[in-house]
């Protein structure tokens, strides 16, 4: 097999289904299962019921324009504003309900209505346009979980300036870069903020991206967290800083006009990780994006306008971007928002947030459910809240973290939604309808109304369709919320996204198919289970192995509360995995730990798969968006030199792992 072959060992235990409650069923925003088969039919036409939940200053001509692809246009013709959307036409009918319950790390807390929210977008919209951004200006934000970062991305949206939030948590050098490659003249961040009690400076990560850029940076715009700025700022005369709350002053009570966008305008640059290192500004269009997130929030989350709904995840990211900010502001609903760590000031705060304001909708990724299974139940336990709806993001979520999820969380009343999308994809392609579709733990499940996802090998010809096969997802028709292409570079664009499996000499567009660069399944009871990216991979013994595969029949013991696996090289085996694990608190790292993680993995996939090495840590490596950094791991594992560590969120972290297996 080829080094990239994507044929891996898909053997995890049957899952048993979940009927949707039918208290949930009721209620929900769609219960007609016929729209499966409307959609199905494949014309772009039906996603203008998409659009439709949207207000628009001109209708569109074209649903779809495919004429030159990739470069899908999506309702030619059309103009709308974003902003205009997700605030201004609520104010009628709801300009006193509640936005954003935000709060504070320190305890601070904010009810900002929907026309507070008016008030302030187009106040720093003034402000915007006053240190000269103008239409179609890139406007890069570096702003943490403070009401400044929606009001920033929706005053730019205001004024039609795309925006480029970079998160909070990323290095100078990364913001360095980013303002490069989106050319920037004005940037927008903040003095400071907290992060387990801390306030912490961070203005000076800002004045060493500006050290570092290539462009010249005319200006910075600086929100502050408090009255004050942080003690540590400094502020003089000669720099590009201009304290946003001195121009406030003066925009106090203006009104801006939203300016009418062309749906294929683009909204709002985000930067992922690309297979040359260097970091992909994904373009994002205004009409088909915000109408795709729009629908997704209400057929998928399930949302209403009298909801109180909580993300909690980071606006710095897409998840933040589609499902706080755009699509639930669009529909009108409330939304909490919050500074911190999920575990400080105590582990129990984020169920004590959900009581306090009575949450209907939870949304969180796997990793965060891991590390709640690790605190235990008696923290949730402690607290008197009742989702009726929770969605899983950002990877595969291992069955035994579902069902806890499912009875510690949700009480066993709840639906659960696991969503399969990507930065690219700009919301959820592969996913449940929370009333329709029984729930299987470990499976993304369905595809979107409207969407075709297939699984592809590796000399890119379709496997047949519910064969339980393993392979390359892709996705073989356009969708409204997909990226139009990376900033300045659409032959990267076209490298990245479309070259392994489409014939780029074509100008059919059923010739040019989508890499969504995920291994999956696409089981015979129809649903998805995705693998993880394409190189989280093992070769052992002629087997080619799913890091997912292992870690999930790893964590199927019970004292284990997360688990990562990579490959060791082996020279009889070519590789064989190494399982580094965090145990539940309490437990004792003994024989019998080892013995039931080895028996489990024999068990699900086999015995050639057994671990060479069971490293018991108190962390692993992790981003500071939580997702596990493997290549670390890695390179501990094979004696190598640790590599880039400056994004993760403790770096001394797999220091400490290396010491460790250098000393057993």
């Amino acid at each position: 097999m080829s080094e990239h072959e994507s044929e891996l060992e898909a053997r995890l235990t049957a899952q048993e289904y979940f009927r949707p409650p039918t208290s949930f069923v009721g209620q929900a925003n769609v219960t007609d299962p016929a729209i499966h088969d409307r959609y199905a039919e494949g014309s772009p036409d039906i996603f203008e019921e998409y659009a439709e939940l949207l207000e628009w200053d001109e209708h569109w001509d074209t649903v779809l324009d495919d004429s030159n692809p990739p470069f899908y246009e999506w309702f030619t013709g059309g103009k709308l504003n974003a902003s205009y959307n997700c605030v201004d036409r609520h104010l009628e009918e709801r300009g006193n309900q509640t936005a954003l319950l935000w709060e504070g790390e320190d305890g601070e807390r904010e009810r900002i209505a929907y026309q507070d929210l008016y008030n302030r977008i187009n106040e720093f919209a003034a402000v915007l346009q006053e240190v000269g951004v103008e239409e179609d200006d890139v406007v890069t934000c570096h702003l943490p979980m403070l009401p400044a970062l929606p009001v920033t991305m929706l005053s730019c949206a205001r004024i039609g300036a795309p925006h480029s939030e970079v998160f909070a948590g990323f290095s100078a050098q990364a913001l360095a870069d980013r303002i490069d490659d989106a050319g920037s003249d004005v940037v927008v961040t903040v003095d400071g903020y907290y992060r387990r009690g801390d306030l912490l400076n961070h203005k000076e990560k800002c004045d060493e991206a500006l050290e570092l850029a290539e462009s010249e940076v005319e200006t910075v715009l600086l929100w502050t967290r408090h009255e004050d700025p942080h003690e540590d700022v400094e502020l003089t005369g000669d720099d590009p800083y201009v304290l946003v709350d001195d121009l406030l002053a003066d925009a106090e009570r203006r009104r801006v006009d939203p300016v009418s966008r062309d749906a294929e305008d683009p909204l709002f640059l985000m930067y992922t990780s690309g297979t040359t290192g260097q970091p992909k500004g994904c373009q994002h269009r205004t009409g088909g994006y915000l109408s795709y997130v729009t629908a997704t929030s209400k057929n998928v989350l399930d949302i209403k306008p009298e909801d109180t709904y909580w993300c909690a995840a980071d606006i710095g990211w897409i998840t933040g971007h589609s499902y706080i900010v755009y699509g639930p502001l669009s529909l009108g609903t409330t939304s909490v928002m919050r500074e911190g760590t999920p575990d400080h000031p105590h582990k129990g705060i984020i169920w004590e947030v959900a009581e306090r304001y009575d949450v209907d909708i939870f949304h969180t990724s796997p990793t965060a459910v891991r590390m709640f299974m690790k605190w235990g139940e008696s923290y949730p336990a402690d607290y008197d809240f009742d989702f009726r709806h929770m969605t899983t993001v950002g990877e595969p979520i291992q069955p035994e973290a579902w069902l806890w999820y499912y009875q510690h969380i949700g009480g066993e009343d709840a639906v659960i939604v696991d969503t399969w999308w990507q930065t690219e994809t700009g919301g959820h392609l592969i996913t449940n309808l929370p009333a329709l579709d029984d729930m299987k733990p470990g499976s993304a499940g369905k595809p979107v109304p409207g969407i075709r996802p297939a699984i592809y090998d590796d000399n890119g010809d379709p496997i047949e369709p519910a064969s339980g096969r393993a392979g390359n997802l892709v996705i073989e028709n356009p969708w409204p919320g997909m990226l139009q292409t990376v900033y300045g570079d659409d032959e990267r664009f076209i490298e990245e996204y479309w070259q392994a499996f489409s014939d780029t000499d074509s100008n059919d567009p059923a010739d040019w198919v989508y890499k969504a660069g995920d291994g999956a399944v696409h089981e015979r009871d129809g649903y998805y289970r995705i693998l993880g990216r394409l190189d989280d991979v093992m070769n052992v013994a002629g087997h080619r192995l799913g890091t997912m595969e292992l870690e999930s029949a790893v964590s199927e013991v019970e004292d284990v509360a997360e688990a990562a696996v990579v490959a060791r090289e082996d020279a009889e085996k070519g590789s064989v995995p190494d399982v580094y694990v965090v145990l539940r608190e309490g437990v004792d790292a003994d024989a019998n730990v080892r013995d039931a993680i080895i028996g489990s993995v024999e068990d699900e996939i086999g015995a050639f798969a057994r671990p060479h090495s069971i490293i018991v840590v108190e962390d692993l490596p992790k981003t500071r968006s939580g997702k596990i950094m493997r290549r670390l791991l890695e390179n501990i594992s094979n004696g190598e030199e640790l590599g880039n560590t400056t994004t993760l969120r403790d770096p001394s972290v797999p220091e400490q792992i290396r010491d460790q297996v250098r000393s057993d």
